[in-house]
């Protein structure tokens, strides 16, 4: 399942992200991972948390990114929920019309290794694809 925060930047989609996933903590049986372009937060998510800081890696494609993210579920069997935070930019989505073809990936990866995505990403809720309006969970 793919459950998406979605905003313009700055209005606080990143405070939502991290209340989302220090809750989740008391209620998950599996591992969790949060995905950032930086580690600014890395102080904010409870110990649990597996905090990556995706600069740190050398992709620079979507493709890149969608193979990084199946190296990180094919690693970690015990892995259930996924946060990803500034979407746009750790996934090197450059095009808003390219976000649907993405998350069309994720949902597969998610179907098949039964991992949740929890996802920030700066769009306005009339700007997600028509097939994931459904799954915005906060829109600011």
């Amino acid at each position: 399942m793919i459950q998406l925060i979605v905003g313009a930047k700055g209005k606080g989609k990143t405070k939502h992200l991290l209340e989302k996933v220090n809750n989740a903590v008391k209620t998950v049986d599996g591992n969790i991972v949060y995905l950032d372009k930086n580690a600014k937060h890395m102080y904010e998510l409870k110990n649990r948390i597996r905090l990556i800081n995706t600069s740190e890696f050398p992709f620079t494609s979507t493709d890149e990114f969608i193979g990084f993210l199946c190296g990180i579920v094919s690693q970690d069997h015990d892995l259930q929920e996924l946060y990803l935070d500034s979407f746009m930019d750790v996934a090197f989505i450059k095009d808003k019309k390219d976000v649907e073809d993405v998350f069309v990936k994720l949902d597969h990866i998610s179907s098949q290794f039964s991992v949740d995505f929890v996802i920030s990403i700066s769009l306005e809720a009339d700007e997600v694809p028509e097939k994931f309006r459904s799954q915005v969970i906060v829109s600011l």
